[in-house]
């Protein structure tokens, strides 16, 4: 199975548990792994065949730049859902998402979610 990476998105959002998360917001980093066929966007050389990265970002920025979700799982298994719902060449996934600041006294680079899922468990 070919693998397309998007790695380090970065988008703003408000998700968390505490008020002022919600109300002031803060960076999220995603990544995704998407396990799919390729073979004949690399014999055709075709956008058509393919799928189109720059809309799948603008698809996951949607997502977590929308409404807020209290914890990061919640927000990771939902962009999850939603790649391989709308993205049926798709046959698995992977999404890790990063909040680098949590709001406590925590000196370390964030903390990282990752879920990885496959079209069988949604089908």
């Amino acid at each position: 199975m070919d693998k397309m990476i998007l790695k380090g998105m970065r988008f703003f959002g408000y998700h968390g548990v505490f008020p002022e998360e919600n109300r002031l917001g803060q960076q999220f980093y995603v990544d995704l792994e998407l396990a799919m066929d390729m073979s004949e966007a690399g014999k055709t050389d075709e956008l058509a065949h393919a799928l189109d990265y720059s809309e799948l970002h603008a698809f996951v920025k949607s997502i977590v730049e929308g409404p807020p979700f209290k914890l990061i799982e919640a927000l990771t298994a939902h962009v999850a859902s939603r790649v391989l719902e709308h993205y049926t060449m798709v046959n698995e996934v992977t999404v890790r998402v990063t909040k680098p600041h949590p709001p406590f006294d925590v000196h370390f680079d964030g903390v990282t979610i990752e879920m990885h899922r496959k079209r069988a468990d949604y089908v």
